[in-house]
């Protein structure tokens, strides 16, 4: 295993000393390999659902230096699993937040804030400065990113990731000879291809568990004991709790880390999603594909004829709705097609305008040709029209 770059030994202090003893009197790890965290530096992108346990494991086993990069607020339904937060921080900084609960845990970490984030302009120089990357993000253009940054940065990246009841974690080294992830999905998909958590939801302690891993990938790393995931995948199925483990392979295609690489620097072009265009739908439609919620609202005042359809869940309709809508789940939509008049104008809602792009798209493959998707959904009309409604 290849050591990192930046680390090096530093002396403990006496009560550090103390405070590591479980570590210390480990064969694996001692006093050298304590130090050896001491000296290491560990960038967490996310403090979100995975971010907060590996933040949070990584501080308490000694690491010296922590960066914490996230740009986001806390909501009060990240509370259901990102454990770094509060109640009371409900709209305050994560990075604040995550500050505070860290110093706390452990006042030897050092902890470096980025609060912008992992962007196009900032990754490659941001992740150069560390040892390794533990990557919490939540969406797909960052991933991509972060993955590329990692590779062009020459740094190992700890990955994980969550969909509803089933967790991934491997480590992608491919410096080292291991695949990237792109070896595994070379690709972004479609951006109304995957739900995200908002929409297809996550069980509260299954980030827990992953976010976990993450943390023990990295300190096996750090300290170069045992075996990384490193060419492999492990999968955590919770309703069943079964894992599995998968073989990866470097990929000699792989766009990224292959033999004839196309992805030679990082450029903001590899991480926008590529969505289809009006044009690319095949209709002669009038309407935009995608409408304001400023838009929606006007038509509405006016009395104009037109049916705004819902396409979120039962529970979702429960916590708020707009009045007038009409309530269609979204896997109902192609069995109810004759309740959308081919020549009206249809425009559709989810919560946050994922879903309802996609149902959008498919109603005007289908003979609806005025419908249109209301971009930011729900969660939109909440910021901008309604602020008293309820939000989840």
């Amino acid at each position: 295993m290849q050591a990192p770059k930046h680390s090096q030994q530093r002396s403990l202090s006496p009560a550090e000393t103390a405070r590591y003893s479980r570590h210390i009197i480990l064969p694996e790890v001692g006093l050298a390999g304590q130090e050896r965290l001491a000296a290491s530096r560990v960038l967490i992108v996310g403090m979100g659902g995975l971010g907060s346990p590996a933040a949070l494991y990584l501080a308490a086993a000694g690491v010296g230096t922590l960066g914490l990069a996230d740009y986001d607020a806390i909501e009060e339904h990240n509370l259901q699993r990102q454990i770094l937060h509060s109640t009371d921080g409900v709209g305050k900084s994560k990075i604040e937040s995550a500050i505070a609960r860290l110093k706390a845990l452990n006042p030897f970490c050092q902890l470096r804030t980025h609060t912008e984030g992992v962007t196009v302009a900032n990754a490659v120089a941001l992740i150069d400065e560390y040892d390794l990357v533990v990557d919490g993000s939540d969406n797909f253009p960052t991933r991509y990113l972060v993955n590329d940054a990692a590779f062009f940065a020459g740094r190992p990246l700890i990955y994980g990731s969550i969909f509803q009841f089933e967790g991934q974690v491997s480590v992608f080294d491919p410096r080292s000879g291991g695949p990237c992830y792109r070896c595994l999905f070379p690709r972004m998909p479609d951006p109304d291809s995957v739900p995200n958590c908002e929409e297809a939801g996550v069980f509260g302690a299954l980030p827990g568990v992953v976010g976990s891993l993450q943390a023990l990938e990295a300190i096996k790393y750090l300290l170069k004991i045992g075996e990384t995931l490193s060419g492999r995948l492990m999968v955590i199925e919770t309703l069943s709790m079964n894992t599995r483990t998968l073989l990866l392979k470097k990929d000699c295609h792989c766009p990224l880390c292959g033999d004839t690489p196309q992805i030679t620097e990082i450029s903001a072009l590899n991480y926008e999603f590529s969505c289809l265009t009006e044009e690319a739908v095949g209709d002669a439609s009038d309407s935009p594909l995608e409408v304001t919620v400023g838009d929606t609202k006007q038509l509405l005042d006016s009395g104009r004829k037109f049916t705004l359809l819902d396409v979120r869940e039962p529970f979702e309709v429960a916590i708020c709705r707009i009045d007038g809508s009409l309530h269609v789940p979204m896997r109902a939509v192609a069995e109810n097609l004759s309740a959308f008049p081919s020549d009206e104008l249809t425009i559709v809602y989810c919560h946050t305008g994922m879903r309802s792009l996609h149902i959008a798209r498919f109603l005007r493959e289908h003979g609806v040709k005025e419908a249109s998707s209301m971009a930011g959904g729900i969660q939109s009309w909440a910021d901008e029209i309604d602020p008293r409604m309820a939000r989840y």
